[in-house]
């Protein structure tokens, strides 16, 4: 699962730079987003820009500890197991653009809002984390109702 999520963020981000980078941003659901290629040299919503070694380093660790408790056998379900994974292939995908570029390729632009351009490996990272809080609030409240039982 890391390996495709990552394959496909860097195919996507591949594609991004040969269609979009130097041209105009293209409708994909009109009024809803589009694709307009952009360079991230910070973290969300540009936050920190230049820090790219710290970056680096910081996105090496967590990726490593998380590596390390997948696969000694800690995760408490597939549920959390999963969404480590898929906060980690995010984390991969972005390590690889930061480390060849200094920048993140973003290109998926809403535009029913103002908000960030972001890309394929944020969304892991935004999907596995917010699966895992509710995974862990999940284990927490069944818990409880067992002891309460």
């Amino acid at each position: 699962m890391i390996v495709l999520i990552v394959a496909f963020d860097q195919i996507t981000k591949h594609l991004c730079v040969t269609y979009l980078k130097g041209r105009s941003a293209v409708t994909f659901i009109p009024k809803v987003v589009q694709f307009n290629y952009a360079e991230n040299t910070g973290m969300a919503f540009s936050l920190f820009s230049g820090a790219r070694w710290l970056f680096i380093a910081l996105t090496v660790i967590v990726c490593a500890l998380a590596l390390w408790y997948m696969f000694s056998n800690r995760s408490g379900s597939l549920w959390e197991y999963w969404s480590i994974g898929v906060i980690v292939a995010g984390g991969i995908g972005n390590l690889i653009d930061r480390a060849l570029h200094a920048y993140v390729i973003d290109f998926i632009e809403p535009t029913f809002i103002n908000f960030a351009i972001f890309n394929i490996a944020d969304s892991a990272v935004t999907l596995g984390a917010t699966s895992l809080v509710i995974c862990l609030l999940s284990d927490l409240f069944t818990k409880k109702d067992k002891e309460n039982a």
